[in-house]
């Protein structure tokens, strides 16, 4: 059996996440108090679309849990104009949002567009200062090595807080081979930079894999300032570990 400490540390990591596009208040509401009210310890985020800020921000305030709430924008194809990738982050901090994790324009990357990708990540920097921002590169769309290794320089050099792995959206999500690409060129920054594994951390099994990844890459220990994992029943799962 996995050490409880160990779990313990998992659970704080967990952005947990509802992204759900058949979805409605009462569901949300139903999520929020079995999901999280429910959970053994509580995860380092909230992630839900920006229609539902509102209702998870007044939720977290009711009942005090200290937890970042989290949205995202350019979501899922990283394919929106700039312009409305920041009406969107501008709408999303107006509602409550602590962190904004935002879809490389991954496509435009991959057409060897460099310049404009970097362009673009330096606009969204500058309308999240002081905000938590993560950047999904949408690695199982990335076809080489060199291309996460490339998406992931231009997200350190952008000044982001995290580079993330998937939206989740597409058929390949995060993967061993991409997480230790990405926690290469994260460990060689010459500044701290997070990691953030999200699409398909189902099993704690692969979550304890990736945690170590991560600690063996860069040489910390996992806490949520720097890795976090982004999941929808990974938390509950955590939760039945510490209940045996």
């Amino acid at each position: 059996m996995t050490n409880p400490l160990r779990i313990q540390q998992l659970m704080k990591l967990v952005d947990l996440t509802r992204l759900t596009e058949q979805d409605n208040a009462d569901a949300m509401q139903q999520w929020l108090e079995q999901d999280l009210a429910g959970a053994a310890v509580l995860p380092a985020a909230v992630c839900v679309y920006p229609a539902y800020l509102a209702q998870v921000k007044s939720f977290l305030q009711q009942r005090q849990f200290a937890v970042q709430l989290a949205t995202v924008v350019n979501f899922p194809s990283g394919t929106l104009p700039l312009t409305e990738v920041l009406e969107q982050i501008q709408q999303a901090l107006a509602a409550g949002a602590d962190e904004i994790d935002c879809v490389l324009p991954y496509q435009t990357l991959l057409s060897g567009q460099t310049e404009q990708v970097r362009s673009f990540l330096t606009e969204i920097r500058q309308a999240t200062a002081g905000v938590c921002l993560k950047i999904i590169i949408e690695s199982g769309e990335l076809v080489t090595c060199q291309q996460i290794s490339k998406a992931t320089e231009l997200v350190v050099e952008s000044g982001a807080d995290f580079v993330k792995t998937s939206t989740g959206k597409v058929k390949v999500g995060v993967t061993e081979e991409a997480a230790r690409i990405m926690l290469a060129v994260i460990a060689a920054a010459d500044r701290p930079v997070g990691f953030k594994a999200s699409g398909g951390v189902r099993s704690v099994e692969f979550a304890l894999k990736l945690v170590g990844l991560f600690e063996e890459l860069t040489g910390n220990l996992a806490t949520p300032a720097y890795m976090r994992l982004g999941a929808s029943a990974l938390l509950n799962d955590l939760s039945q570990q510490l209940d045996y």
